[in-house]
């Protein structure tokens, strides 16, 4: 692989599966058991299922689709696509059997569903509207249905054995086919999360991922045998890059958290598979990292208050003496040294113990990590290291790690790559200056599918613009701090990025009772509406209640008729299905006064200024975030009233 400069992920696959051929590469916990599969294993394993879509009469170039948890079935599967030059479209586990998933395989022109059991009745739900699916491979030889397969349904294991004789008879034309691919074919279509039922199709190549791995590893490594725990779902490109490519270059080993009965049992697996596989490092999300924090200070607690004090103190001076990682210790806080070597003694060793006591970092996700989390994660010894990247970018651009950190950053730029900011009129501003985050290099995505409008808005020359605000570090050009949203994405905690627009424009052209509305969240635990009311309409409903619009009473069944219109769009609700119940807003802010040009939280074309409303109400969106401030009835929203 070494020789060729744009090397496919075939390339990638044969050149590593030989080099490590016997290092364990897959642990998955199956019937109580971990099995570990070695990364020469992996490559039989995907040379007979690409053999065996070859022989049910798969063609280059055919789309997949692909709905699994994350485990070992899922990498050999898409491998083995790959491996039978299909174009890989994975699909989320969170996504319902509706139009979403009809949706991603209409429009990717999917002709082959690879689903594992517990995802099959979404599948079978789904299929009289998709007539163009010619087979649905089923993971899993279980007698979870009782009815068994249906038409059109065949197991993979059955496919695996049409791929034995297909390389017993026809092993030159599996080659042939593997060795006809290219750098700049199709490895997957990745759906953005758009609030809308039109996400977009992010085109991702074979040389995309063979190059973004390259990068990665200019900012971050892994050691041989070395266990990666990965958390989040085996859809996401960071989870193939950072996870599936990344751990085979380096001879290490992926595990994955055993499937339970749903995503929520899945989670709940979590602290027994970091005790049983030990990881070196793990691929997590800032929610799950906030809960790990919250179970050590919960465990600590349970040991009195004596304790806790000891440990919050311990906690302080690591933090003290740490400082934002990349300027830590010094002469003037050389005494903290002592005290620090005692509190690993007596708690931060035990903590690490807790995560299987081999953990050397963890990856948190998403760009924009709360610096607390960080701080007290390399206060025990397990930094957190925090990056930046999108699925447009195959995903990662930058990232902190151990020995080059800023904490607050959002890491080292990978190489080779260029990386610029822009202000709105697309000029590149000085380092410190904060504009939009515009990438060049061989990890930038092939386009959007099917929609050449929005790939020319987003990669002009072959510069990607990310939509994402930030700045170059003055005083280390490497760096790169993400401070938000250039456009409008928002961020769920999961790190997952979503659209805004068509709910704020959605509600207010929906109900009479709402002018205004900007939606909230950056990595937050929900998402928060601030909505400017339409106080007559309001009023007159009251009054039609027999209520006094200016009583307590009045105001209340107000709000309630405002919290009716946005339940609406849940499901069940007349507008049902618009957008996903998850990214619908769980608090509401109602506001004091309307979005004007005056007050500068509109601009001179009618815009609402998103970053103008946020700064304006800040202390409500904090509020919104705790347990009284969610309570629709809270005194702030009845005083707004």
């Amino acid at each position: 692989m070494d020789s060729k400069a744009r090397p496919t992920i075939i390339d990638f696959v044969e050149h590593y599966s030989h080099k490590y051929a016997k290092n364990v590469y897959i642990r998955e916990k199956v019937d109580g058991t971990w099995l570990e599969i070695t990364q020469e294993q992996t490559r039989e394993q995907a040379y007979r299922v690409g053999a065996g879509l070859m022989a049910l009469g798969l063609e280059k170039g055919d789309k997949i689709a692909l709905l699994s948890e994350s485990r070992a079935m899922w990498v050999i599967a898409e491998l083995g696509a790959l491996y039978a030059g299909a174009t890989d479209v994975p699909l989320s586990v969170n996504l319902g059997e509706g139009k979403d998933l009809v949706f991603r395989i209409h429009h990717s022109e999917a002709k082959w569903v690879l689903v594992s059991a517990n995802q099959l009745p979404k599948i079978r739900a789904i299929m009289p509207e998709c007539p163009d699916i010619k087979k649905v491979i089923v993971f899993d030889d279980t007698a979870f249905f009782v009815d068994g397969l249906q038409e059109g349904e065949i197991r993979m294991s059955e496919v695996q054995k049409m791929g034995d004789e297909f390389l017993a008879n026809n092993k030159e034309a599996f080659v042939e086919r593997y060795s006809s691919i290219g750098p700049d074919d199709y490895a997957n279509i990745s759906y953005t999360s758009g609030t809308t039922a039109d996400p977009k199709g992010i085109l991702l190549t074979h040389r995309n991922y063979t190059a973004n791995v390259k990068q990665g590893s200019s900012v971050i490594s892994i050691g041989e045998n070395e266990v990666l725990l990965i958390i989040i779902p085996l859809d996401h490109c960071f989870a193939h890059v950072a996870g599936m490519y990344t751990l085979m270059s380096y001879g290490g080993s992926i595990a994955f958290v055993p499937i339970g009965k749903n995503s929520l049992a899945t989670l709940r697996n979590v602290p027994m598979a970091i005790k049983e596989t030990r990881p070196h490092v793990m691929l997590s999300v800032p929610a799950l990292a906030r809960n790990f924090k919250k179970n050590i200070e919960n465990g600590i607690k349970a040991k009195g208050p004596f304790v806790e004090k000891l440990f919050n103190l311990a906690v302080k001076n690591a933090i003290a003496y740490n400082k934002e990682y990349y300027n830590a210790g010094g002469w003037k806080d050389a005494w903290r040294k002592p005290l620090m070597w005692l509190s690993d003694k007596v708690f931060f060793k035990k903590v690490r113990e807790s995560f299987g006591g081999r953990m050397r970092f963890f990856v948190g996700g998403g760009a924009l990590l709360d610096i607390e989390l960080q701080r007290f994660f390399c206060a025990v010894g397990m930094p957190m290291f925090q990056g930046y990247g999108l699925t447009e970018a195959t995903p990662i651009i930058c990232a902190n790690s151990a020995g080059h950190a800023i904490f607050g950053s959002s890491g080292r730029i990978v190489s080779p790559m260029e990386c610029k900011i822009c202000d709105e009129q697309g000029n590149e501003v000085p380092h410190g200056t904060k504009g939009e985050i515009v990438i060049r290099g061989e990890n930038v995505m092939a386009g959007y599918w099917k929609n050449p409008k929005a790939t020319a808005e987003t990669v002009i020359d072959g510069w990607l613009h990310t939509g994402d605000m930030g700045y170059i570090c003055p005083f280390d050009p490497g760096f790169l701090y993400v401070t938000g949203r250039f456009k409008s994405l928002l961020i769920s905690s999961d790190g997952e990025k979503y659209s805004p627009e068509g709910f704020e424009d959605s509600l207010p052209e929906v109900s009479k009772y709402v002018n205004q509305v900007v939606l909230h969240n950056s990595q937050d635990p929900y998402t928060v509406v601030m909505l400017v009311p339409d106080k007559d309409n309001l009023a007159e409903y009251a009054t039609s209640k027999g209520l006094d619009p200016k009583s307590r009473e009045g105001k209340i069944e107000m709000l309630r008729k405002i919290q009716s219109e946005i339940d609406s769009y849940k499901t069940g609700g007349p507008h049902a299905d618009l957008f996903p119940d998850r990214w619908l807003p769980a608090a509401v802010v109602v506001c004091d006064e309307p979005f004007t040009i005056a007050n500068r939280m509109m601009n001179s074309t009618m815009k609402i200024v998103r970053g103008k409303v946020e700064e304006h109400y800040a202390d409500r969106l904090a509020y919104a975030y705790t347990p009284e401030g969610k309570n629709l009835l809270n005194e702030k929203n009845i005083e707004s009233l």
